[in-house]
């Protein structure tokens, strides 16, 4: 009996060794995303809600885009399996190694939203018709969703960052079941958000990332199919 076969026969293979795993897979994940984000969001909550802080809460979500990439890369990758559990170390490897690509997608996303939240927020003095809020509010939104899928491809794919952009909004029509999901999601996180607070968020994170990777199969399975060697 060799060694792999061996640790499982000590741990146990069954459906409860797996969902423990799998529990205490989602706990390290979650626990690595509060490390790497909860100091800026500390900072996000201190600010006042006023239009002019926008800037800074931009500055402040920076840092969330790799821990939701690293979490996503883990629990993509990390399998329950009771003899080889290293989420941490994976959330580590992945956070090193997507930094450089995430930061080329998440900054310009946020950079993109800041300019639409600043818009919306001066329409009055900028003396401009009230009905201007709608297209705005779209733009946002299509900035959001196609930022969602550049997250998702940039976590689990290697691709050059104008064909992740390029992707990211093809398949906003592609697929057009995990835009809705997704939609559906960032309307879930607002919920959450409004309704209790971003530490309530935070504490959920790992639920909102499992969420956004289940989602985003369809669109996944159609990349690896297409798209890759």
């Amino acid at each position: 009996m060799n060694g792999t076969a061996q640790r499982r026969r000590e741990f146990g293979d069954g459906l409860l060794s797996r969902a423990a795993a799998a529990v205490h897979i989602l706990l390290v994940v979650e626990l690595f995303l509060l490390l790497t984000t909860v100091p800026v969001l500390a900072a996000l909550v201190l600010l006042d809600r006023d239009a002019s802080n926008l800037p800074l809460v931009a500055l402040c979500l920076l840092p969330v885009g790799p821990a939701v990439s690293a979490a996503l890369h883990t629990l993509r990758h990390q399998r329950p399996d009771p003899t080889d559990l290293r989420p941490a170390r994976a959330f580590r490897r992945a956070y090193r190694a997507n930094l450089p690509g995430v930061l080329r997608v998440w900054g310009p996303t946020l950079l993109w939203l800041t300019v639409v939240a600043v818009n919306l927020a001066h329409l009055p003095a900028a003396a401009v018709p009230s009905w201007w809020a709608v297209p705005l509010a779209l733009v946002g939104a299509g900035v959001v969703l196609a930022g969602a899928n550049a997250l998702v491809i940039v976590s689990l794919f290697t691709f050059r960052t104008r064909d992740v952009a390029r992707l990211a909004v093809y398949f906003l029509v592609r697929t057009p079941g995990v835009t809705v999901g997704n939609a559906l999601l960032l309307a879930a996180a607002v919920g959450v958000t409004a309704v209790f607070s971003e530490a309530a968020l935070a504490l959920l994170a790992v639920v909102f990332v499992l969420a956004l990777l289940r989602i985003g199969e369809p669109m996944i399975g159609v990349i690896r199919k297409e798209f890759t060697a």
